[in-house]
């Protein structure tokens, strides 16, 4: 069996960094190794035909990027990568014609964000600890993000590197535990028969769940998009205060079961852009209390901190930083890269 391509070639710069997701896609440029993330711009998927449509749109960079960085809301398979929730499709032969580049390297949405976890700080504007637990240094880390979708990635050091380990967590059975929850379950729009961590841990997701939580009460659901279930929930309105409860407990509850299946004792770190809009649903205690619900571990998993990250570009700080120093970490570029003639 051939070993994996785990080059640690640096690449030539300055660097393109694209953090591609169903709704959005940020990107950032590094002029040099050493230099600051620079030229933050975020575009919306929806008006662009393709990535290098949106790259160009950015207007003339002089000197121009000769290597692309680029994380994706899809697993990489192939030449032609299609977005999970997006029409765009990534061709990276394309890109190093089109846009001069030298080198693409594309890896998953939430292996950036794991990358980015050893940089991350606990200082109020990157990270903020939800509840007890102590971090051991060096331990697996895992990662866990609502957005359009719901996506997982765990972080492992071993041999001096950090190995992030992508995934389709996000797509595990998710089932009720309280009594209260069961009429609610029963309720859900089920996603090809099957209620998963994403079908109600995501944006669409959770007005999948107000639906629930309306029916369940016999009641009309009063929302239509999801950021009116939170506007409502702030504004106290039940059916979306019940929401949010039931969304940060049953995000507890996957986190802590991701937490146990890699033993995460570097911590689980919850990312992505609702979560920061939800955070007083996230901190009040109940999201950390089905995270500790893990008998006969529940000792354990108390253990195991769990962070908010609230840094808005966490996944082009872990592109950056792999740019910078890919000796530092494990990466299976197979696949994965593409340079100019080759």
């Amino acid at each position: 069996m051939p070993s994996p391509d785990l080059s640690r070639d640096s690449f030539p710069f300055p660097v393109l960094v694209a953090d591609i997701g169903g709704t959005n896609a940020r990107f950032a440029l590094i002029a040099d190794r050493g230099a600051d993330i620079a030229g933050f711009r975020t575009v919306h998927t929806a008006d662009f035909a393709d990535p290098i449509a949106a790259i160009e749109s950015l207007g003339h960079v002089d000197p121009a990027p000769r290597s692309a960085v680029m994380a994706l809301a899809a697993p990489v398979t192939g030449d032609e990568v299609a977005l999970t929730n997006c029409p765009w499709v990534i061709r990276p032969r394309a890109m190093i014609e089109r846009l001069g580049l030298d080198d693409v390297l594309l890896i998953n949405d939430f292996e950036a964000q794991a990358l980015a976890l050893p940089s991350l700080k606990l200082d109020g504007a990157d990270l903020i600890q939800i509840g007890g637990g102590t971090e051991r240094a060096s331990a697996t880390k895992v990662v866990v993000g609502p957005g359009t979708g719901l996506g997982v990635a765990t972080l492992v050091h071993a041999l001096g590197l950090w190995i992030p380990v992508p995934g389709e967590g996000g797509h595990v059975s998710l089932g009720p535990e309280a009594p209260d929850e069961t009429p609610v379950w029963a309720a859900i729009e089920r996603i090809g028969g099957r209620v998963t961590g994403e079908t109600i841990l995501s944006g669409s997701g959770m007005l999948r769940l107000a639906r629930a939580v309306a029916a369940a009460r016999g009641l009309p659901c009063p929302y239509r998009h999801p950021e009116e279930v939170t506007a409502g929930a702030e504004a106290g309105e039940a059916i979306g205060v019940e929401t949010l409860r039931l969304f940060a407990r049953s995000l507890g509850r996957i986190a802590g079961d991701f937490a146990l299946s890699s033993l995460a004792r570097g911590g689980v770190y919850i990312a992505g852009g609702i979560p920061q809009k939800i955070e007083r649903f996230l901190t009040d205690g109940t999201f950390r209390a089905a995270f500790e619900a893990k008998a006969p571990h529940a000792a354990l998993v108390a253990g195991i901190p769990t962070y908010l990250v609230r840094h808005p570009r966490a996944a082009l700080v872990g592109l950056a930083a792999y740019a910078a120093h890919p000796e530092r970490y494990g990466l299976d570029l197979e696949g994965r890269h593409w340079r100019r003639g080759g």
